[in-house]
């Protein structure tokens, strides 16, 4: 690589920043300052800001390769990376610079910031974890690359249409990403179907060869991922799909325009839409091609990387570590064998020695169909050399499993790839595990229960492979971003070092005794509700008091997650506020936000009972502000930052034993609201450090619930014995809330009496009794603004930086900052 010289330094005061602006504005952007709109403007300041990271991104990508240290490569179908400039600013300490230069050309940067749109790359958790990961990577000092699609529309943009959701494409890209580079040079060929030949080598040795029936290319897009202070600027890499011919010319021109563009439209449906429903045939081979597709891609990337700079593949687990962000990227691990046997040689042995050393495998849910099962008919018609391949391995492992002395024909079934149960089909979370040498959770007792349930007799098969992360969340992002006033308030208080090391964050614990610091700190809460107050109103034109508890709910809408049961407990409150109008009521805001799947029925009638209740409850003079309800559509990041230094209670309500980790939780803490939630998830290490008096749990323990889930329940009797939800339960029957329409909620109703699978009924007491407590606390205000300044400080311990070292040095072996 030929040696260039650092480029001279850029001055960063705004008269500077302000030229680089207008020379943007002018030759880039082509507008003159007296005709330039906004979205000029934030192209503009995109583009200067770009330049700077430039800088930062070619000197880290440069030192990584002379130092020859070892890369890491984070493979997610989700990189919800939000939106990108304030965070780049704020990471770079250029926004007082940049903001006083747009000052200067009569802009406001705040205003400028609002129309960047959101990267539409993820749907929830999953896809924010990635971002964070990426964020703290680089500021970590640690080379990395991440791996993804670059999507044309998302999961979809949320509509409330009479209380439905529907879906509608996102259009993050209408208007260009003035944050990519195309790399038309990273461009790959992707196969599908065909047939598996033996061939003889240039060497003398036989070899399978794999001629696909059916190709397209991937080409990569590149966004820079600037780390803390600039540190470390690290690469989001994201594919798209193109045709190999793009069009028919023979026959456009006969006047057959489908079969003309046919090729080009079959690529460009992989890298349209995230998480396509896979309820149809068609929708499964459209979810396994998009995640072959950016899997193979991405690992023809890396090979080629590695080898340019090391000439041989046979060190490649000294100088790679490839992280699989869950099971969608699991089909890596037959895919990098394919490479490494067919395309350079190896022998299984060796190839698989390798691949076990790159590849690491998190695991985020314990959810059978997210752990994904293909069909074996599907997998061996789209990947036939990597059904031979997983076949193979399948052999290995049942061999390694037969020498057990207490192997059984129901273990020999259990631990197999292939399920043949079920119609027989391949197990890609097994797949993932058996080709891994580290298998990790994400909250202690995620980790347990994984060890417990999903894995566990591999983990006796090959024990000492699981281990624990505890999720986190980027502190930059989710506190000195989106709530600046209490990160100067924290600053003031224990000195700026804690924007360096969240951790120390400890040090400000007794400030919760502090009466000027908890002034301060609940006139920082009452300014961001006042500021979500008016979004609310703006977008949906309800009114909520400022002053009343904001009680938040926001997360992708399952019913594990159970938006059922805080609805169903809200509609309890108000019954009990129309019938006893005389007790001292505590006013709340409930608000939720979240998508569900398009094909998910249940979820989407559950959103739908929320609007119902909303335009009921709202309606009703005689409650006024005692109670709100507002679900604000197109959950996105944006909203996120918007909802979460706003909130007073966090509802992280989810079955004991179903929720991985969940970092809303996380953010909610750090911005100082209190949590209601069950002992699930990383919930269970969030009392640990916030103290059991400062976080409100309820319900059942995960054990408890397999024991009644095992037992049975009877969920008549459940609903039954509580007055208040056979109240509620019989007004969904009745059709109440569904006027016009009686039967709408008998989905609901026969869910909790049939079963009661997710546990509504029977935790629902102890939730409404944990309500009225929180009710307690927040009478007295002083008592509250405590609590909530020890959830705040106690939260460090959840940056991602925490989980980011401990990847590091126990699965990455790879030194961090």
């Amino acid at each position: 690589m030929p040696r260039l010289s650092q480029p001279a330094p850029r001055g960063s005061d705004a008269a500077t920043i302000q030229a680089e602006i207008l020379e943007k504005l002018a030759y880039a952007i082509g507008k003159d300052p007296i005709v330039a709109k906004d979205h000029d403007w934030l192209n503009a300041t995109i583009l200067a800001l770009r330049d700077r990271i430039i800088d930062h991104w070619m000197s880290s990508t440069r030192a990584a390769y002379q130092a020859q240290v070892k890369r890491v490569y984070y493979l997610s179908l989700e990189f919800l990376i939000g939106r990108l400039l304030r965070d780049a600013l704020s990471n770079l300490r250029l926004t007082d610079a940049f903001q006083q230069a747009l000052a200067n050309l009569g802009v406001k940067l705040d205003l400028v910031e609002l129309l960047e749109p959101d990267a539409a790359l993820g749907n929830g958790g999953l896809g924010r974890l990635a971002a964070c990961f990426m964020e703290s990577m680089a500021s970590l000092d640690i080379p990395a690359y991440g791996y993804g699609i670059r999507y044309d529309h998302g999961l979809f943009r949320q509509k409330i249409v009479d209380g439905w959701q529907m879906e509608l494409p996102e259009d993050w890209l209408e208007n260009g990403n003035a944050w990519e580079f195309p790399r038309r040079e990273a461009a790959y060929e992707i196969g599908f179907g065909g047939q598996v030949s033996l061939e003889t080598a240039p060497d003398g040795k036989q070899r399978r060869s794999w001629n696909p029936a059916e190709k397209l290319m991937a080409v990569a897009c590149d966004t820079p991922m600037v780390g803390w202070r600039g540190k470390r600027v690290n690469t989001l890499r994201l594919w798209m799909a193109r045709a190999l011919d793009p069009i028919r010319l023979d026959a456009f021109n006969s006047g057959d325009y489908g079969a003309a563009l046919s090729a080009a439209n079959k690529a460009d449906v992989i890298t349209n839409v995230l998480y396509p429903s896979d309820s149809t045939p068609a929708g499964q081979e459209l979810r396994l091609r998009q995640e072959f597709f950016f899997t193979s891609a991405s690992l023809q990337d890396i090979l080629r990387r590695h080898i340019q700079q090391y000439k041989d593949v046979r060190n490649l687990a000294e100088k790679v570590s490839v992280q699989l962000n869950d099971t969608h990227p699991s089909i890596a691990v037959a895919e990098l064998m394919r490479l490494l046997m067919d395309v350079h040689g190896l022998v299984w042995k060796d190839a698989w020695a390798i691949t076990q050393g790159v590849i690491s495998y998190t695991n985020h849910t314990l959810l059978p169909e997210a752990l994904e099962s293909w069909p074996v008919h599907l997998f061996e018609q789209l990947l036939p050399r990597h059904m031979q391949i997983v076949y193979a391995i399948n052999a290995a492992l049942i061999a390694d499993a037969q020498a057990l002395p207490a192997c059984t024909p129901e273990f020999l079934s259990s631990v197999s790839l292939i399920d043949e149960n079920s119609g027989r089909r391949v197990r890609m979370g097994q797949l993932a595990f058996v080709g891994s040498h580290s298998i990790n959770g994400v909250s202690a007792l995620h980790t347990s229960l994984m060890k417990e349930s999903v894995f566990h007799d591999l983990n006796m098969l090959y024990p000492g492979r699981i281990n624990n992360k505890t999720n986190g969340i980027t502190p930059r992002r989710w506190l000195l971003d989106i709530n600046p006033k209490l990160a100067d308030l924290l600053c003031g208080a224990i000195g700026a070092k804690v924007l360096d090391n969240a951790e120390l964050l400890t040090e400000a614990q007794p400030f919760a005794n502090d009466a000027v610091f908890k002034e301060k700190f609940a006139a920082i809460k009452r300014e961001n509700k006042v500021a979500l107050a008016n979004l609310i109103n703006e977008r949906m034109g309800i009114k909520v008091d400022p002053s009343a508890m904001f009680d938040v709910q926001v997360k992708r809408i399952h019913e594990y997650k159970r938006q059922l049961l805080n609805i169903l407990e809200t509609i309890a409150l108000y019954n009990s506020m129309r019938a006893h109008p005389d007790r001292p009521w505590v006013p709340r805001v409930k608000i939720f936000a979240g998508k569900a799947a398009p094909s998910y029925a249940q979820a989407k009638l559950i959103i739908k009972l929320i609007n119902d209740v909303a335009k009921i409850v709202n309606s009703d003079p005689d409650i006024g502000d005692l109670l709100k309800v507002a679900f604000i559509p197109n959950y996105n990041v944006s909203l996120a930052e918007m909802i979460v230094p706003a909130a007073d209670l966090s509802e992280q309500i989810s079955t004991a034993g179903m929720e991985a980790s969940g970092t809303g939780n996380m953010k909610f803490g750090l911005n100082g609201a209190l949590t209601i939630g069950t002992l699930d998830g990383a919930n269970v290490e969030m009392l640990e450090h916030v103290g059991k008096d400062n976080i409100m749990i309820f319900g059942l323990t995960a054990q408890e619930v397999e024991d009644r889930r095992r037992q049975g329940v009877d969920a008549g009797a459940v609903i039954s014995a509580s007055t208040d939800l056979k109240g509620v339960v019989d007004a969904l029957s009745s059709g109440l809330w569904s006027p016009g329409d009686n039967g709408r909620y008998r989905p609901i109703v026969d869910s909790l009496y049939h079963g009661d699978w997710f546990m509504v009924a029977s935790d629902f007491e102890a939730y409404a009794k944990t309500q009225r407590d929180v009710d307690a606390i927040w009478r007295n205000p002083g008592d509250w603004t405590a609590k909530a300044i020890l959830n705040t400080v106690n939260m460090g311990w959840f940056s991602s930086d925490r989980t980011i070292r401990e990847y590091a040095r126990d699965i990455w072996n790879v030194p961090s900052a």
